[in-house]
């Protein structure tokens, strides 16, 4: 401690413990949901090694606001927990069509689909390859038809099952940055 004040303070580093480490490139969006489920959502996606968190709002979406300030607190306390050295962005509520629209050419996006096939899940994360990603977790109840129609169509997305039976939006965002990681990630 070179510097101690009521109000701040300065440290001067004297080793460095753990070498610095960025996770892969990888985005999740999913749709926010009640205040505590919402929280383990950007808990353990900070633990799983996601870059950036966006939630966006879906036609179904049953919680219209979020608090950055809050996940961003939850990411850093769970970066901690875990002895990471780096803590996802966390960006502000945008609407699907915004976040789909604004895509850039070069990520591809993991769309968890409940109507894909369940068996080909990693035989098509392997296909579409490595590079920056992002995964896509919809709200409870799914997505609506045109949101579907629109992701299927959409030449960067990969829709995915997570298996046969539907899991709750929580659930579903920790199953799907599991196979994301055990396929393409750093694990």
């Amino acid at each position: 401690v070179t510097a101690a004040g009521k109000k701040d303070g300065a440290l001067v580093a004297e080793e460095q413990t753990k070498p610095q480490t960025n996770p892969p490139d990888l985005w999740l969006l999913f749709a926010p949901i009640k205040k505590a489920r919402t929280d383990f959502i950007v808990e353990k996606a900070a633990e799983m090694g996601v870059r950036r968190i966006k939630p966006v709002f879906t036609r179904f979406t049953n919680s219209e606001r979020v608090n950055v300030n809050r996940m961003e607190a939850h990411c850093v306390e769970a970066a901690e927990q875990c002895g990471l050295v780096s803590v996802p962005t966390m960006d502000a509520l945008v609407r699907l069509d915004e976040a789909l629209g604004d895509w850039p050419a070069n990520r591809k996006l993991m769309f968890c689909d409940e109507t894909a096939d369940h068996g080909a899940a990693q035989a098509a994360l392997s296909a579409a390859g490595d590079g920056p990603w992002a995964i896509l977790i919809g709200p409870e109840g799914g997505f609506a038809e045109d949101e579907v129609a629109r992701l299927r169509a959409a030449p960067f997305a990969t829709p995915v099952s997570l298996g046969p039976r539907i899991l709750r939006a929580d659930t579903a965002a920790v199953a799907a940055l599991t196979m994301w990681q055990a396929t393409l990630g750093d694990w």
